[in-house]
């Protein structure tokens, strides 16, 4: 791995760091907002006394902490690919460049030694098939992150996702919320049976699950804020119009989640990417609060 200087250093003085993930810029968002927004989530973080790492993967190197010339280049990256657990190995051997999902990125900042992720929202179990897992999933059953995340995709099966979470024992912590969040919208009517009010208690919370001996992430969801949330019945439509062009157009496999994504964004006129940008801003902050707040310690670097 190559470690940003900065990071290196945080890690190096037991300082907070909240690592990042960059399949957001290299599938999730269009040039040039994709850029925009992952150079204004690190100065958030930086912000709220935490070093941000970008996590990503360019030429098949490994790089926790990436430059602005760097970001630059992966905002722009022609045929990227996605990077997940399954993904590492081919794509450094091949030498090419992509961003790391949720799970990709967990693998990566655990080696690292950081101890807490933002994310929008985790992947989860597909509608129409309780088959089709997302890798995040059993990810977040085996790596010990604080994760931050407005829920799951809106785009999932939530019920099925949230069962999924409760049997490999992955604890989840509504941030000041009784609910997992819907992603676009605040309330799923999906209870969850613990909720934090601050970010020193989700510290405390995930340090004694720690020294408990469990291996698992604990999982923060913190909803949309109030003034971005959409109306869930019309979240839930346009949703329905997308899967359905989907399925026209016979979108399959790992095109699916970026075709719907965007569709769901084109049919609602950009009031879901507006949502979506603030959730990330309210993660990344959180984030760093949470970061700052556990008790200092060494970090493994591996490089």
């Amino acid at each position: 791995m190559i470690l940003h200087p900065d990071v290196a250093k945080a890690l190096q003085l037991s300082l907070p760091v909240v690592a990042l993930e960059s399949a957001v810029i290299t599938h999730g968002l269009p040039h040039p907002i994709n850029l925009e927004l992952a150079q204004h989530l690190e100065d958030v973080i930086r912000q709220n006394g935490a070093a941000p790492a970008t996590i990503a993967l360019l030429e098949g190197e490994l790089h926790i902490g990436i430059t602005n010339e760097e970001l630059q280049s992966l905002a722009a990256a022609s045929n990227p690919v996605k990077i997940s657990r399954r993904d590492f190995a081919p794509a450094m051997t091949q030498k090419r460049t992509g961003g790391t999902t949720v799970a990709g990125t967990m693998i990566a900042a655990h080696r690292a030694g950081i101890r807490v992720f933002a994310t929008g929202g985790i992947g989860g179990v597909h509608r129409g098939t309780q088959f089709d897992v997302s890798a995040d999933l059993p990810e977040l059953a085996r790596t010990p992150l604080v994760v931050v995340c407005a829920g799951a995709k809106a785009i999932l099966d939530l019920p099925a996702t949230v069962e999924y979470l409760e049997t490999m024992g992955v604890p989840m912590i509504g941030y000041q919320t009784d609910e997992f969040p819907a992603f676009y919208s605040q309330s799923s009517g999906i209870k969850i049976p613990f909720r934090a009010e601050t970010p020193v208690e989700i510290a405390r919370i995930a340090e004694q699950h720690w020294r408990l001996g469990m291996k698992s992430a604990i999982l923060v969801v913190q909803p949309v804020p109030k003034e971005n949330e959409l109306p869930r019945d019309e979240v839930e439509t346009i949703i329905q119009r997308a899967l359905e062009d989907a399925h026209i157009m016979g979108i399959t496999g790992a095109a699916v989640t970026p075709f719907l994504l965007g569709r769901v964004g084109e049919i609602s006129a950009g009031a879901t990417l507006k949502a979506n940008l603030a959730l990330l801003e309210n993660n990344a902050l959180l984030a760093a609060r949470i970061a700052s707040s556990l008790e200092p310690q060494k970090g493994t670097i591996s490089i």
